[in-house]
């Protein structure tokens, strides 16, 4: 099994640093109890309003007809992989609050936000999420009658980790690579846009 628990400059929350995008999934089915606690963390996400603008379409390989229509929004570079994966997810947005029909704008966010609880939820269990913006979202309107008040956000693939070597060797090469993320100075300013924090006994290079 690949271990790609990240080396961070301060401390995190150990299930931060162990969670990760795999491609190469387990053919292990998602025990339905365990699905449904995941879902349960995204349901206890924050939210502008408490709204809750966020729905998720999911589909197993039980249901083998579903499960292939959803593989099929996806493009092919990323069907390659997902269709290794027993579980795969729509998180879909709704545009407009239901409190006054007005647009949300911060929609997208919370989405984001629920799934972040569900990824967080997902690695204290033992499973792996991977998220990915390349699919066809007329098509999953389409295939899954998604109303015009909401927008599908992102394509989901779920399930318990692989061996990279069943992967294209394109592809188990990225698998291997280390993670890798910006340093704080390329993204947390203070006093002004891009001017160091310089929190006290912080040297000026890294915060």
């Amino acid at each position: 099994m690949v271990d790609k628990r990240t080396i961070t400059e301060y401390p995190i929350e150990e299930l931060l640093a162990r969670r990760w995008s795999p491609r190469a999934f387990s053919d292990r089915r998602v025990e339905p109890e365990k699905l449904l606690s995941l879902l349960e963390a995204a349901r206890w996400a924050p939210s502008c309003f408490n709204e809750q603008p966020w729905s998720f379409l999911v589909v197993t390989k039980e249901d083998a007809p579903a499960y292939d229509r959803l593989l099929k929004c996806l493009v092919e570079a990323n069907r390659r992989w997902a269709v290794s994966a027993p579980v795969l997810m729509l998180s879909v947005a709704r545009l407009h609050f239901a409190r006054n029909n007005k647009p949300n704008r911060y929609a997208f966010h919370d989405v984001g936000l629920a799934v972040g609880t569900l990824l967080v939820q997902a690695t204290a269990m033992g499973l792996y999420v991977h998220q990915m913006a390349g699919f066809d979202r007329a098509q999953a309107r389409e295939v899954f009658e998604i109303p015009e008040t909401h927008k599908p956000v992102a394509a989901i693939a779920l399930g318990y980790l692989g061996d990279p070597a069943q992967l294209p060797e394109d592809l188990r090469d990225r698998e291997l690579q280390a993670r890798e993320r910006k340093p704080l100075s390329g993204f947390v300013y203070g006093g002004g846009w891009e001017k160091p924090l310089g929190l006290p006994g912080v040297h000026p290079e890294i915060a």
